[in-house]
């Protein structure tokens, strides 16, 4: 008897983790007119003058006018989209862009990471960087050759100062994810190598706990979502291995929250973009929904970006028909 009475007070030591409420805040369109007819991939950063967005637009994806947008919120608006990237090479010849992905150093510069080329085989990785905020951006410096940089999602910096970048590659029909590190002013690349084991694995998203142990959480091939785990700062990774959660093989993007709580934005579903939801784990194993973002019978809600401000809300967009930006903030209660 005294031993179940001791089991049982262990039990009641450890607190069970309630789902919180899910309290919006503000739902609504980046834009509702534009330069261009398609957009798609959105990112987004705090910065020290709002909550900063970017995308690719153009006439249709891998068009040769896509080019890089971004946008600001500031006391509740959004200011007009610029054009801030593009693949002009000379007067007579561009590329498309893609993906871009936002980052903002210690010092309070701001990055803009994306890519330039024909498809996702054959592209490479630049990136721009802005003193002031994203008002103006320098000239793109290239990314050295065999590093794309963050290829969706964004970078996390690590204890030690390293910055991660989650990273893939897609060629000769082969999907491979890994991870590439620089120091915080994006110098001194480094590749790690990561084992896809039976996988395709794409564009992943980076999960941090405590005592330098980290996930990855990636789009696959294989009708779910992938993960991996390191448990030394990101220096090696485990083999990837299913989660369990049934996906459509679509971009997805996660994000530690300061309280420990694992946010995951993805469409949970194996075939078609017209779910989205918003998930939620303590642990990284065990997820489950807690807010559905969209659920009709057609259309594309996909590429998420979600990130935690300052002051503890959460900022999500995506994409909408291919069409529009949709941004979405919360607390959770």
């Amino acid at each position: 008897m005294k031993t179940l009475l001791f089991i049982l007070s262990l039990f009641s030591f450890f607190p069970k983790t309630e789902k919180p409420n899910v309290k919006i805040l503000s739902s609504g369109f980046i834009y509702e007119e534009a330069p261009y007819p398609s957009c798609h991939a959105s990112t987004l950063m705090e910065t020290d003058r709002g909550i900063m967005a970017s995308w690719f637009g153009g006439s249709y994806e891998r068009h040769p006018d896509v080019s890089i947008y971004t946008s600001l919120l500031d006391k509740g608006t959004w200011s007009t989209p610029k054009m801030v990237a593009d693949g002009i090479e000379n007067k007579d010849f561009r590329n498309p862009t893609w993906n871009p992905v936002l980052y903002q150093n210690p010092n309070g510069q701001l990055v803009l990471f994306y890519k330039e080329g024909p498809n996702p085989k054959e592209w490479w990785g630049l990136y721009k960087t802005s003193d002031n905020g994203g008002k103006t951006w320098s000239k793109a410096i290239q990314i050295p050759p065999g590093m794309l940089g963050p290829v969706k999602n964004k970078a996390v910096t690590l204890s030690d100062g390293t910055l991660l970048h989650p990273s893939s590659f897609e060629t000769n029909g082969i999907w491979s994810m890994h991870v590439e590190t620089t120091t915080s002013d994006i110098t001194n690349w480094k590749k790690i190598e990561i084992d896809n084991g039976a996988f395709h694995a794409i564009q992943p998203t980076i999960l941090t706990y405590p005592n330098g142990k980290l996930q990855m959480l990636a789009r696959t091939q294989e009708d779910v979502i992938g993960t991996t785990w390191s448990s030394d700062n990101g220096k090696t990774w485990s083999t990837v291995e299913s989660t369990g959660l049934v996906h459509n093989n679509s971009g997805i993007d996660a994000v530690t929250l300061k309280s420990g709580v694992q946010l995951l934005l993805c469409n949970p579903i194996k075939k078609g973009r017209n779910k989205l939801s918003l998930m939620m784990s303590m642990d990284g194993v065990k997820w489950e929904e807690l807010y559905v973002l969209e659920d009709q019978p057609k259309g594309e809600f996909s590429y998420p970006a979600i990130i935690q401000a300052k002051d503890g809300s959460v900022h999500m967009t995506y994409t909408y028909n291919r069409e529009k930006i949709k941004y979405v903030s919360l607390n959770l209660e």
